[in-house]
C-alpha cells in the first residue's frame, strides 16, 4: 500500500513545475523602465519563498528585469499592461 502511495505521489510531482531555489529572485530592482521595451510583466506576491512582491518584466531582447513594486511608475507599468491585456 505504501508503495503505491510513493508510486502516484512521485507521478504527481513528476508534472508539477520545479522550484529550484526558495529564495527571491529579485536582489536589485529599478525604479522603472520604458514601457516600449517591455514584452511582459509577472507579479509575484510573497510567499514561502520570499517575503516580498517582485515583479519581473521581461524585456523585448529576452533579458528579464527586476522592478520596485512600490515605485510609482512600475504600478504605471503594471496597470498599463493589465488593461493591454484585458483588451485583447
Amino acid at each position: 500500500m505504501l508503495l503505491l502511495l510513493l508510486v502516484a505521489a512521485g507521478r504527481r510531482a513528476a508534472g508539477a513545475p520545479v522550484v529550484n531555489e526558495l529564495r527571491c529572485h529579485c536582489l536589485q530592482t529599478l525604479q522603472g523602465i520604458h514601457l516600449k521595451n517591455i514584452q511582459s510583466v509577472k507579479v509575484t506576491p510573497p510567499g514561502p519563498h520570499c517575503g516580498q512582491t517582485e515583479v519581473i518584466a521581461t524585456l523585448k531582447n529576452g533579458q528579464e528585469a527586476c522592478l520596485n513594486p512600490e515605485a510609482p511608475m512600475v504600478k504605471k507599468i503594471i496597470n498599463k499592461m493589465l488593461n493591454k491585456g484585458s483588451t485583447n
